[in-house]
């Protein structure tokens, strides 16, 4: 039988608790995010790429988590890290997808988001939805370092992850 170890966060006490502002800032990209402009899927989907290019259990979970609340199909979940060749995902989703990860990896060959990708993008979204995955993206890189620095406990509730 496997035993599991106990998790805890790196940082024992959570940051809101410390940096009240944080709170507020996470409200406003929440409410920035969800102007329907793109559907709350998209976000997800692009979050959970984003938790699982930088190697975060903790987004990973999050992220995965709001997808299967919403309803999503485990093949869609579960494909967003192959998503390439995945048959589960719209051309605006493959849209969304490629920017998060233009915007988290470097491209050896030139700028991160090239003309050709953003020329894609906007065929998908008009200027508002495309800010707003812009802000998506965003939104989940703010909360990057907190997931990799303090590592909050996967699997524990959005707004309790320290308790």
């Amino acid at each position: 039988m496997e035993t599991r170890t106990q998790l805890r966060p790196r940082l024992a006490t959570d940051p809101t608790e410390l940096v009240p502002e944080l709170t507020d800032v996470s409200a406003a990209l929440f409410r920035a995010t969800g102007n329907h402009s793109i559907p709350r899927t998209t976000i997800s989907l692009v979050q959970l790429r984003a938790g699982q290019i930088v190697g975060s259990t903790y987004l990973a979970v999050l992220h995965t988590g709001f997808l299967r609340k919403a309803g999503e199909s485990e093949e869609r979940i579960t494909s967003v890290a192959t998503w390439q060749d995945s048959p589960w995902f719209t051309a605006p989703e493959r849209a969304a997808l490629a920017l998060v990860e233009a915007v988290l990896q470097p491209n050896p060959d030139g700028e991160r988001v090239s003309d050709s990708l953003y020329a894609e993008a906007t065929e998908h979204y008009d200027d508002k939805a495309l800010t707003t995955l812009m802000i998506a993206i965003g939104q989940v890189n703010f909360f990057i370092p907190v997931a990799l620095i303090a590592k909050p406990v996967p699997g524990r509730a959005f707004n309790a992850p320290w308790a």
